[in-house]
């Protein structure tokens, strides 16, 4: 593992660099974390982007006070997206791809937040496809998680948008249908999943321009459906850029 600290004054915020060769992925996977203590977020970039990009558009500095109070310490982990969802692959090798980005962030990540980090509360959160990222991992794995927060994100990535195509191209087997909230949600009776799902902080934002709008209203209302508390906000506008997810982060965080 190649790590290194940066130490600033006790008005700044510690930022950290990691890197190790992950098993489950079979390539080297980068990080960033911000901060030393407090309850860790798990934050997933967006769509393509890297583990760099929350701090480029100045999403990390929204939380800068925060940070540096060790209220909050954000652990900004890398994507795979053109190698799973985006990637030429055969649909099927798609998903089996991005279920391995699942198991580094459940069987390295994880492991790794909770050796950097005590408390016993843990965020997913994400904007865009890391929004999916954040939400479907959250509500597939709710013993890990207490708190979900996805921003301006897509919950069924079958169904074609416009601007937005199917990145299945029409196929669909188990592992999508159990990897996409809009399809497995409605399906949950497992009684001690729902009350597990209960217990969590669930937060939906979504703009009312943004093409995913539709999206985040039936994943609100499949919650519904089952009986499991969560929130919806609608901002106006598209709200689907890195100025809005400055403020987003500010309230939903």
């Amino acid at each position: 593992m190649i790590s290194s600290i940066t130490t600033l004054p006790p008005t700044a915020m510690e930022r950290a660099y990691q890197k190790w060769f992950s098993p489950a992925l079979n390539r080297d996977m980068e990080m960033l974390v911000f901060g030393s203590k407090g309850i860790p977020i798990l934050f997933f970039p967006t769509r393509s982007a890297h583990f760099y990009d929350l701090e480029n558009w100045r999403i990390i500095d929204a939380l800068r006070e925060r940070i540096a109070a060790g209220e909050i310490q954000v652990f900004c982990v890398d994507s795979i997206d053109q190698e799973s969802f985006y990637s030429n692959n055969p649909p099927h090798e798609r998903i089996l791809r991005h279920l391995q980005y699942e198991r580094y962030i459940l069987h390295e990540v994880i492991p790794f937040i909770k050796g950097k980090n005590k408390a016993k509360q843990l965020t997913v959160a994400g904007c865009s496809l890391g929004g999916y990222h954040a939400v479907n991992i959250g509500l597939k794995h709710p013993t890990v998680f207490n708190k979900i927060v996805g921003m301006s994100a897509r919950y069924d990535l079958t169904r074609p948008l416009v601007f937005f195509a199917d990145l299945f191209d029409g196929y669909f087997d188990d592992n999508i249908y159990y990897n996409m909230p809009n399809h497995f949600v409605p399906g949950i009776r497992d009684q001690k999943l729902l009350q597990q799902l209960n217990e969590i902080d669930i937060t939906l934002v979504v703009g009312r321009e943004d093409s995913f709008l539709a999206d985040n209203e039936r994943l609100s209302s499949a919650l519904n459906q089952i009986g499991v508390p969560h929130k919806l906000f609608v901002w106006e506008e598209e709200a689907h850029r890195p100025r809005y997810w400055r403020e987003m982060v500010k309230l939903y965080f």
